[in-house]
């Protein structure tokens, strides 16, 4: 989603998204991950069960994950991947036929591997996707003769102004809020550091990251679509895979095919995955079946999830940018989710119901804010600390005031 949906801009502006991203590894690697290893999490939720002593709160937040991967993730991942398959090689498919084999291999893949083979296949995909996405970079700028003229300096330009879709001053205000709640709260991706033996190698797990994410993924998510904005015009989406299919010799066009496509099931097998665990952990044992016959549970909900995901790929295709739609779409439930991380993380004594009527409040407000109008035509960035102030000061406001009890200050994070 974000070789396709990045270069699908065609502008540099989206680098900032990856330099941001930076920081959040970082936050992950010193504030989260000590946390979970302290609390000796399974989920990220498992850990507002603990601080909050109550299990509804893990449940609510568990379910808002399991939608995120299943209606957000996962449908725009095989969207993304079976676009690029179909630019890529010009070829008159449905896609809908390309996203269904992802889809099914994907699931089987997740069903009789688990998160183990899910890791084994990311690494092997990750570093053959990276090599030859580097290998895509520099033949583009061959293709050009290392010329950028005649592309507008908008699209050049590393400090976006207010009618572009990353303004500066965004950079200054929820920018850091999205990278923290992405990377520190975000299941599918903490499962990965959380699988890890010990919190030190979970940490160098992040920090190999953090290098790869400052020094390799900008160029490779912005520099092709430029290029193909110079080449072909505005494309959108389709960017990235018309451009690879051009200046990628015939003998390295099927690698490339065989990394990108790994590099979508390993995505959508990891969604899969964490989203069957936030299911099975998270709601059917503690409502339903305190203990199921797990593998066979696992199962119906891989089956669920599958088809839902592909049900909901005509609507990204729908999309005119792919990542701008997937970044207002967690915007819905980023905020809201980090506040209740947020206030169990600093404070003591608050109600869990408090901050369950928080959430729904800022999913409602972020709702407003970005479907009927924005304050002040704020953009849908700034709206996100307004959200999560909003939501921070509702459930300590509550706490106080409906269920009697006083926040008491942490000054701490770890017990």
């Amino acid at each position: 989603d974000q070789l396709v949906g990045m270069n699908g801009n065609q502008m540099a502006l989206l680098a900032w998204w990856e330099f941001a991203a930076v920081i959040g590894l970082f936050i992950l690697a010193r504030v989260f991950l000590p946390v979970y290893y302290h609390y000796q999490c399974t989920t990220t939720t498992e850990l507002l069960e603990m601080r909050y002593n109550n299990k509804h709160i893990r449940a609510l937040i568990g379910l808002m994950f399991f939608l995120g991967s299943s209606l957000i993730f996962m449908p725009a991942v095989i969207y993304s991947g079976s676009l690029f398959m179909i630019s890529m090689f010009n070829v008159d498919l449905p896609l809908m036929y390309v996203a269904a084999a992802f889809a099914i291999i994907g699931a089987l893949y997740a069903f009789f591997g688990g998160l183990r083979a899910v890791a084994v296949s990311d690494t092997y995909s990750g570093v053959l996707l990276l090599s030859m996405a580097i290998i895509v970079v520099v033949l583009a700028l061959f293709a050009i003769d290392f010329d950028f003229s005649g592309i507008p300096p908008e699209r050049l330009t590393l400090i976006g102004d207010n009618d572009s879709p990353l303004p500066w001053h965004t950079l200054l205000t929820g920018m850091i809020f999205i990278q923290t709640f992405y990377w520190g709260t975000n299941q599918v991706i903490t499962q990965r550091a959380m699988a890890a033996p010990n919190l030190k190698e979970a940490q160098k797990g992040v920090y190999a990251a953090a290098i790869i994410r400052f020094l390799i993924v900008p160029s490779i998510i912005v520099i092709p679509g430029i290029i193909s904005f110079k080449l072909y015009g505005d494309i959108n989406d389709a960017a990235y895979g018309t451009l690879v299919g051009d200046v990628l010799p015939d003998w390295l066009s099927g690698v490339f095919a065989a990394a990108l496509a790994a590099a979508v099931l390993t995505t959508y097998n990891s969604n899969l995955n964490s989203a069957t665990a936030l299911y099975v952990c998270d709601i059917h044992e503690a409502y339903f079946q305190k203990k199921p016959n797990v593998a066979r549970l696992s199962g119906i909900v891989t089956l669920i999830l599958t088809v839902v995901s592909l049900l909901m790929v005509p609507v990204y295709a729908q999309a005119e940018s792919i990542i701008n739609l997937l970044q207002e779409l967690w915007g819905l439930i980023s905020m809201p989710v980090l506040s209740i991380f947020i206030v169990g993380l600093l404070f003591n004594n608050v109600n869990a119901y408090a901050g369950i009527i928080s959430v729904f409040f800022g999913i409602g407000l972020y709702a407003f804010f970005s479907f009927v109008h924005a304050p002040f035509d704020l953009h849908y960035i700034h709206l996100m600390p307004v959200t999560l102030g909003c939501c921070i000061g509702l459930a300590l406001l509550l706490n106080k005031l409906v269920f009697k009890q006083k926040a008491q200050w942490r000054g701490r994070l770890i017990d």
